[in-house]
């Protein structure tokens, strides 16, 4: 759990000798390990406002279980990972709902969020532990997250590039103006629909972090960091039933999707 100290040793005052930046070099294939090396990030700091629920959304039941739940389980349910970090909003993380404990307590941390979700990834990266080489960051408000999904962005990681599960686009895209008129149809060829997870090698998604940072830039999701600074991302298949509850009636399409597998 953060405790709120800094997690730079430049704040802290130490003195160092200025090393290369592992990061700036050309990612290098990270081998499969023979302990746990992955470490988990999911961001459930938001306060889920558009729902229309007193009720944090991602605290809220559905398809059986606690929205966050559903999410912690699948990925403690994966011998690679050696850590999960939830990221809850400040008021919750001394005092968090009682079944998130449902799982392997050994293997979970609490951290908190931040102003927007760039810092809330940010002060998850500082909390996981030195040997997770291989970082995933999910959405708590994708709860379907599939395991099949889960393997193939950290396949992608491991050969030293960032990877965002994704479906293409299929319907038909219209750019319009702020009275409704349609400007322009774009074409939809080479366009796909970005999920979480995404995964990354530790020394590239830091770096997107730190430089951000430095440059007070802020992303919609983590891949959008690297791709700012030129490092390598590629797509792999997602899942339709990982669906982001959203509003209201998603929890809803969530249930229904629940029943349905790969």
């Amino acid at each position: 759990m953060r405790d709120g100290r800094s997690g730079s040793s430049s704040e802290r005052g130490d003195s160092a000798s200025p090393v290369p930046d592992p990061s700036s070099r050309t990612p290098s294939p990270i081998p499969h390990p023979s302990s746990p090396d992955v470490g988990v990030i999911i961001v459930a700091a938001g306060s889920g406002s558009r729902t229309g629920s007193k009720e944090l959304k991602q605290f809220r039941w559905v398809a059986g279980k606690p929205m966050l739940l559903h999410s912690l389980q699948t990925f403690q349910a994966r011998p690679e990972v050696a850590m999960v970090v939830c990221v809850l909003p400040r008021e919750h993380v001394a005092d968090p709902p009682p079944w998130i404990f449902q799982c392997d307590t050994d293997r979970l941390l609490l951290s908190i969020g931040g102003r927007h979700r760039s810092e809330s990834v940010s002060n998850g990266l500082e909390d996981l532990p030195p040997e997770c080489e291989i970082v995933v960051i999910h959405d708590a408000a994708r709860p379907l997250v599939s395991q099949e999904t889960i393997g193939r962005v950290i396949d992608e990681a491991r050969k030293g590039n960032g990877a965002v599960a994704a479906l293409p686009v299929s319907d038909t895209l219209k750019r319009v103006d702020s009275s409704g008129k349609v400007v322009v149809t774009v074409d939809r060829l080479g366009l796909w629909r970005a999920q979480t997870p995404q995964a990354f090698p530790r020394a590239v998604i830091e770096r997107a972090h730190r430089e951000a940072r430095e440059a007070d830039r802020v992303a919609t999701d983590d891949a959008a960091l690297c791709e700012q600074i030129g490092l390598p991302v590629v797509v792999v298949r997602g899942s339709e039933r990982a669906l982001k509850i959203t509003e209201e009636n998603d929890f809803s399409l969530a249930e229904a999707l629940s029943i349905f597998r790969e």
